[in-house]
């Protein structure tokens, strides 16, 4: 192997890998209870399959660009994913994967998750 081609090859490694941790690093610095959200939409989203790993990374990428910005505006949660968190999760995976199935409990989850952090966002703006 080439020097080009290993340093291609490397780079198809970790290019993937330095764009996960650098948007886990971004959720990370996210108010909790906007983290709590994007964590629980990450979650489910783990059900679709991305044609490929640009996808996938990008997929995550807008995720915290959306709730970066909401977080900047003031946007509450609801703002973001509407009513039906579900319904937000799967429109959003469509435009990155082909394909995918999330099982009844993971909508049950993606549900409540939203809804503690909606509660917790309340919390917040009631001490505030």
């Amino acid at each position: 192997m080439s020097d080009a081609e290993r340093s291609g090859f490397v780079a198809r490694l970790i290019g993937p890998k330095r764009r996960w941790w650098t948007y886990r690093a971004r959720v990370k610095e996210l108010p909790g209870d906007r983290r709590a959200a994007v964590e629980a939409i990450e979650r489910y989203l783990m059900h679709f399959v991305p044609t490929d790993s640009d996808s996938n990374a990008s997929m995550f990428e807008v995720l915290a660009d959306l709730f970066e910005q909401a977080a900047a505006d003031g946007t509450p949660i609801r703002g973001v994913v509407g009513e039906d968190p579900v319904e937000f999760a799967d429109t959003f995976a469509r435009n990155y994967s082909e394909g995918g199935y999330a099982p009844a409990r993971a909508r049950r989850q993606l549900t409540d998750a939203l809804a503690r952090a909606e509660e917790a966002e309340g919390a917040a703006g009631r001490t505030a």
